[in-house]
């Protein structure tokens, strides 16, 4: 029998239970491969017929995680952005996505302006995925009808996030629905 949601979504619980940290969040984004290793998952939730937009697959009432599909008909570039003070997974799930992980190249005091460089780039392909820890600041590319899974450590909604504008260094404060 194949891996499921069902059986991801306990695996998810269980592990986040035990240890909620990185070695934790290591063990979720590998099972959540293994999940996108199925293919009846992906024509369910990330096929052509799955509603289109930011849909909510599953959040946890007591450890607050939650796990969402990202259904995209339109290419976007995001500008570099943060998860707050939650971690997120990214798993492809259809077409790619091009990752950039940005450091800081200043001291951070001023919240209203940010200096970043680019540390790492790749592409996440169907059935790999990539995690993010608290705080780490990241940009996303996908092109036309690309799909992917996100879990987070919580509602990204109910926390700050920034986003910062690479031309300005702007710094600004995100708003619900923004980290795509």
């Amino acid at each position: 029998m194949a891996y499921d949601l069902d059986q991801f979504i306990a695996d998810c619980r269980s592990t986040l239970s035990r240890d909620p940290g990185p070695a934790g969040r290591e063990q979720v984004r590998a099972n959540l491969e293994r999940l996108l290793g199925n293919p009846d998952f992906i024509r369910e939730y990330c096929g052509d017929g799955a509603p289109r937009g930011l849909k909510v697959l599953y959040e946890d009432p007591k450890l607050g995680f939650q796990i969402l599909a990202h259904i995209n008909d339109k290419a976007r570039v995001s500008p570099p952005h943060d998860h707050g003070d939650s971690w997120a997974i990214y798993g492809q799930a259809t077409k790619y996505t091009d990752m950039i992980e940005w450091a800081r190249e200043d001291d951070g005091k001023d919240p209203r302006h940010a200096k970043l460089k680019p540390v790492k780039k790749y592409r996440l392909t169907p059935g790999k995925a990539g995690i993010y820890q608290n705080g780490a600041i990241h940009s996303i590319d996908y092109p036309d009808h690309a799909r992917f899974i996100r879990v987070t450590g919580t509602n990204l909604d109910k926390i700050d996030r920034i986003r910062i504008d690479l031309k300005t260094g702007e710094v600004e404060q995100m708003t619900a629905q923004q980290a795509t």
